[in-house]
């Protein structure tokens, strides 16, 4: 079994990621049962690139440029929405979260995608391996809490609009933003445990890109106290908020139907993008949720495209929608540009 010191010189690789052209891949001790002793040098291997020899430079480019107009399309509705008072009011401030949001979650998987497409050997430390699971499910998560906020923002705003600035106060959008971060923060950290003390590994190679759920695919056998959290993991931050989303909508609509034309106009307006939005999210929660049951059947191709789908039109999906879709953004931003024309 080779060493780093043996051929790096005494050097010891990254703590978080490999170097972007290793020759060699360290990995976990094993016993004589093929179970793997995690230590400081245990090494994942991503197995889910396909023809990557051939189209590497192809696909550093598209990332690349995607990744820049996530971080300028989503940045510059968050700026316009820390800048413009008229935009100070708790749905804008909702949005700017969920769009900051889609920023950290791609920053979490692009820049590490990124030298994996210049490097000889796409591997990550298991360590860093988990640091990227938890912060893939946190957002995510996040991104659900934000979605029941802004569907309780609307519900309140359509149904008791004289109350409205009494209830949606300041100190309550901001309780709403801490649980929309806390309580995904919390859950992935007792994840983060339950994996790093209950499991051990009998494989050391990933079918997928990046560290999802496919996690799990690594372990001997995957403990009860991981497969009841996780469970309880995706009512918690999954199902309820889309229950809660689904039945505030549905109160939407009722109330809409029962009331003058103007309120169905506004009902439609500000509502629409939320639903587009969240309709876009659930899918790709789906398919990250069954892709692991499904790891044999599904070929390797149509695996790397449906990955690719989590994290390349949904982050982009999100300014283009509330950018076009909400009025008072989509004038903000016509204004922006043409004073940017003018100068």
């Amino acid at each position: 079994m080779l060493r780093a010191g043996s051929c790096l010189g005494g050097r010891r690789p990254s703590a978080l990621y490999w170097p972007a052209a290793p020759v060699f891949n360290i990995v976990g001790s094993r016993n004589f049962n093929g179970k793997i002793f995690l230590n400081a040098t245990t090494y994942i291997t991503f197995d889910g690139y396909v023809d990557l020899h051939k189209f590497r430079y192809l696909y550093f480019v598209m990332i690349l440029t995607v990744y820049i107009l996530i971080i300028f399309s989503n940045a510059t509705i968050v700026c316009l929405i820390w800048t413009r008072k008229s935009l100070h009011e708790p749905m804008y401030i909702f949005i700017a979260a969920l769009l900051l949001n889609s920023v950290l979650s791609c920053t979490n998987i692009y820049p590490k995608m990124l030298i994996d497409f210049v490097s000889e050997k796409q591997v990550i430390s298991y360590s860093a391996c988990l640091v990227q699971f938890f912060l893939f499910y946190l957002f995510g998560g996040s991104e659900f809490f934000l979605l029941a906020a802004m569907a309780y923002d609307r519900y309140v705003s359509i149904s008791k609009p004289l109350q409205y600035p009494n209830i949606l106060t300041h100190t309550t959008v901001i309780i709403c933003l801490v649980l929309a971060w806390f309580v995904p923060v919390l859950q992935s950290t007792i994840s983060l445990i339950l994996q790093q003390t209950e499991v051990k590994l009998c494989k050391l190679e990933i079918k997928g890109i990046f560290c999802n759920n496919v996690v799990y695919t690594l372990y001997c056998v995957r403990p009860r106290s991981v497969t009841v959290f996780g469970a309880f993991s995706v009512v918690n931050s999954i199902i309820l908020p889309l229950l809660f989303i689904v039945f505030t909508y549905t109160k939407i609509l009722i109330i809409s139907y029962r009331s003058c034309m103007e309120v169905r106009k506004k009902a439609a307006e500000t509502c629409l993008p939320h639903l587009l939005v969240l309709f876009s999210l659930t899918c790709l929660s789906v398919y990250d949720i069954i892709i692991v049951r499904i790891e044999s059947n599904f070929p390797k191709a149509a695996r790397m495209i449906m990955t690719f789908q989590i994290f390349l039109y949904h982050p982009l999906l999100n300014p283009i929608i509330y950018g076009l879709k909400m009025k008072e953004i989509h004038k903000h931003l016509k204004l922006l540009f043409h004073q940017a024309k003018i100068i």
